[in-house]
């Protein structure tokens, strides 16, 4: 092992510690007096109930761990955005599960949260999987709901969702194991099959004070809508349940009933592991984000059998696209390639950079892959798109265009890694956020940009004391370093792994370890729901 082998290693692997210990973090919620208070009123947390539902909790895959970290600072934090979203097996069925988290704010609802409802009601329609709702929300967080009610991706569209779903014969179960106040009682309605649970359960779209405000009735939360109003005089709810544990009882019921789902047919052989050291993935990925390496060594750590089948591997050099498996699933890889190459003409091509070759040869790999039904996995490290006068008359734009339609266009599932840089348009041609994947991971060595730090932070240091010069101030070199430091840590926050996943750009932040197991778990997935649409790019210029 070099030296360099052994900083990179060590490197990676305290920012892999760093992540656990923010997800032990996270993972307590509002602190462990608001547990010690779920506890004393006999009830259990979102994630115990999760954990109690699922075959086998320590396989779960967790959705938005960080939403809304660092983002409601003012308001006390909202962490996990206050609610947990998990997919994991109830008797054998793959589900996502959406539980409130009572300990942050009583459950209620902030503009993250809603987001990331929407998610994980998303991710249950893309893939056709039953979707559980454990319901304990105070409602609307108050403060914010300007942010929350209005617009077409806030509140409401939940309950749309809910009737989309329904009308697709997506299973939906929701428990009431707390409040579900205010429009958020519409939802346990709208679910297929709804479970209250007696004494601590309650629905009302307006509680007692509300009611006596509005039209002077007295009565008590109880009697308004508790569990045996809701199952023996409204009809609202069908299931009463004694406590947390018979309620989540009664969903492992109900699901383990439900018939297979229809199959997309996804190849599948068995499952192998890498033959190389997977561990060795923590010494090849660089400290640097601007350093070179050889992106095939992380590949043959993430396939079966450390094989792939490389697809024009002398052409567009600065792409790597190859057919190969992940625990047993057949997929067609999309990835970076980090080093310094040289194409036919002998010309040297940057790593991390997406030449016309290169986007060429991508948009003809994933036809073939759609042509297939072969999923797509990118593995994203890019700096963008090259410029400059060469490239602009060898028709970069055209290229990236076809590159970024066929991405658009693709109907077989994608799943995107992103392991280091994700800048500018290279993270839409290599499926960011907005080209939806199917799910969406960072590495903790992972940037989100429009462009690299020094590189970005130069620029708004000239545009600043432009406008400076402008107000006549005269900028000294002390004070241009000092301005300089600023704009630099204020972008070195923007674009971390953490920054993202705050706003739900990615799903999860995960440690290089777990790449297999996601992709796995989301072809899986994915396998539940059958391809219909036919590939088609449309009109691209050729």
């Amino acid at each position: 092992m070099d030296i360099n082998f052994n900083i990179n290693e060590d490197h990676n692997k305290l920012l892999s510690s760093q992540l656990k210990k923010k997800l032990k973090l996270v993972g307590l919620g509002g602190g462990k007096d608001k547990i010690a208070k779920i506890h004393s009123n006999g009830k259990m947390t979102a994630r115990e109930r999760i954990d109690y539902l699922f075959d086998n909790p320590a396989k779960a895959l967790e959705i938005g761990a960080f939403a809304g970290d660092q983002m409601y600072e003012e308001q006390g934090g909202c962490p996990s955005g206050g609610v947990i979203v998990k997919m994991g097996h109830i008797g054998s069925r793959q589900c996502i599960v959406i539980a409130n988290d009572a300990t942050v704010k009583a459950g209620a609802w902030f503009p993250i949260t809603a987001k990331k409802n929407l998610r994980a009601q998303e991710i249950a329609m893309e893939n056709n999987l039953p979707i559980i709702y454990l319901v304990d929300s105070a409602g609307v967080f108050l403060p914010m709901q300007d942010e929350i009610f209005p617009d077409k991706e806030h509140f409401g569209r939940i309950f749309r969702n809910n009737a989309i779903m329904s009308s697709k014969g997506i299973t939906q179960i929701a428990a009431v194991m707390g409040s579900c106040v205010a429009g958020g009682a519409y939802l346990p309605v709208m679910s297929d099959e709804s479970i209250i649970v007696d004494k601590t359960g309650s629905i009302f779209l307006a509680g007692s004070y509300l009611v006596k405000a509005a039209i002077g009735e007295l009565i008590e939360n109880e009697k308004l809508g508790g569990a045996t109003t809701h199952t023996e005089i409204s009809g609202v709810c069908d299931y009463k349940a004694k406590d947390d544990k018979d309620a989540l009882d009664i969903i492992k019921n109900i699901i383990g009933k439900i018939g297979e789902p229809k199959n997309a047919g996804f190849n599948r052989s068995k499952p192998l592991e890498p033959k190389v050291k997977v561990d060795d993935i923590y010494g090849i990925l660089p400290k640097s984000r601007s350093d070179q390496y050889d992106m095939r060594k992380i590949i043959h750590r993430l396939v079966d059998n450390s094989e792939m089948q490389e697809y024009k591997a002398n052409y567009g050099k600065t792409l790597i696209c190859a057919y190969a498996r992940i625990d047993g699933w057949a997929v067609g890889i999309v990835a970076n390639q980090r080093k310094v190459v040289k194409n036919a003409k002998g010309e040297m091509q940057f790593g991390g950079v997406i030449y016309s070759d290169s986007a060429d040869k991508a948009t003809r790999f994933i036809a073939n892959c759609n042509q297939k039904k072969i999923p797509l996995v990118f593995l994203q490290d890019v700096n963008g798109f090259m410029v400059g006068s060469k490239s602009e008359h060898s028709g970069i734009i055209k290229d990236g265009a076809k590159m970024v339609n066929a991405v658009a266009n693709s109907v077989v599932p994608k799943f995107t890694v992103i392991i280091g840089n994700s800048y500018g348009a290279g993270n839409y041609a290599m499926c960011g956020k907005a080209y939806d994947p199917r799910l969406i991971v960072a590495w903790p060595s992972a940037e989100l940009a429009v462009m690299g730090g020094e590189q970005a932070a130069k620029v708004l240091l000239q545009i600043e004391t432009a406008t400076l010069k402008k107000q006549g101030i005269k900028i000294s070199k002390e004070k241009e370093a000092e301005i300089l430091k600023t704009i630099t840590e204020r972008y070195k926050k923007q674009i971390s792994p953490y920054y993202a996943a705050a706003r739900l750009w990615t799903d999860a932040i995960i440690d290089p370890l777990q790449t297999r197991q996601w992709i796995s778990y989301g072809i899986e997935s994915a396998n539940h729901s059958p391809i219909e649409t036919p590939f088609n790019v449309g009109v691209i210029q050729v």
